[in-house]
């Protein structure tokens, strides 16, 4: 993929999520969609679903590459009805997660319905069906890999995106590290179709942090957190790198794995705080990363917090990479 084309991808995506979301602000607030900063004293009202200003950004950007390709013929390796596909599966997991923050929908529903999401690339057999597995080799998963490990996939990335969340740039945060260090994975294999999804995406997030990181004008929502997982496990199943894309979803295994201890708990996942402006872990915790994080640090500022998960997640993007440069 050349130089022109993929920054072409990745400034409509900034510019189309940027300008959005500035439209969007105002006219969420006046429609009653807000949400409460429960890390700021007095937990003030911040405009809530601004994740579909990423959908425009990233839609957009693809769109964008696909004219590229039809009409002037650029992008060589470009997979049309791969990248359609995986723009369906985002546009869906969107879908989902706009039909939680509008409606609700129970914790136990929303977990699977991701699934959903997944059936346009079930339905192409996207991916290659053999993987390479550290200290194993190569294992070809047959029939099993579009029908089981691809819905999975999705399922899980969306699902660990969401979980991972609840702090101002947190969830654009980690994930323009993982899609950055995918990028640099995407260009090493040469897989020109993933790379184009993920700079889609990549643009799209860094347009909306902007208006997201600390003190947060805008929430993303469910439908910013289920597209950002969905973004990046279509890509990795696109491209082919699903080591990579396990290797930087570890952090929010062990998210998951303390929440998992603690049942899954829907209230005092937060941190409490104090008059110095510190988030504390509860005396019940930590039941959560970042609340781990606020109790080895005995307190911790929200934006501190969060450029500290970053650079755990940076660590493991760096891995990532490395994991294929030795390859």
């Amino acid at each position: 993929m050349t130089l022109v084309p993929a920054c072409i991808v990745l400034l409509v995506s900034l510019v189309t999520s940027f300008l959005s979301t500035r439209l969007f602000i105002p006219r969420l607030r006046r429609a009653g969609l807000y949400g409460r900063d429960l890390h700021k004293p007095g937990r003030p009202e911040i405009a809530e679903m601004g994740g579909l200003a990423l959908l425009l950004g990233f839609s957009g950007a693809v769109l964008v590459a696909v004219a590229m390709v039809s009409f002037f013929h650029v992008l060589p390796g470009m997979d049309l009805v791969v990248l359609l596909a995986g723009l369906t599966t985002v546009l869906l997991s969107g879908l989902i997660g706009s039909v939680d923050d509008l409606l609700g929908l129970r914790q136990e529903v929303k977990a699977f319905l991701p699934a959903l999401a997944a059936i346009p690339l079930m339905a192409i057999r996207a991916g290659q069906t053999s993987m390479m597995i550290p200290c194993v080799g190569a294992v070809d998963f047959w029939i099993f890999y579009p029908l089981l490990l691809v819905p999975v996939g999705v399922t899980v990335a969306a699902n660990a995106t969401n979980m991972l969340a609840g702090y101002n740039g947190l969830e654009l945060g980690l994930g323009i590290i993982e899609m950055i260090a995918l990028s640099v994975v995407a260009v090493i294999l040469g897989q020109t179709t993933s790379l184009v999804i993920l700079l889609s995406g990549l643009g799209a997030l860094l347009g909306l942090l902007y208006f997201n990181w600390h003190p947060a004008r805008v929430f993303v929502g469910d439908v910013g957190t289920l597209s950002i997982g969905a973004i990046v496990a279509t890509a990795v199943i696109v491209g082919g790198f699903e080591v990579a894309g396990v290797i930087i979803f570890i952090p929010h295994a062990v998210d998951f794995l303390l929440k998992a201890a603690h049942r899954f708990p829907t209230s005092g996942w937060s941190g409490e705080i104090h008059d110095d402006g510190r988030l504390y872990c509860p005396p019940h915790g930590p039941v959560s990363l970042p609340q781990l994080m606020m109790k080895l640090a005995g307190g911790i500022h929200e934006r501190s917090l969060v450029l500290l998960l970053m650079g755990i997640e940076a660590l493991f993007g760096i891995l990532a990479i490395t994991s294929y440069v030795w390859w």
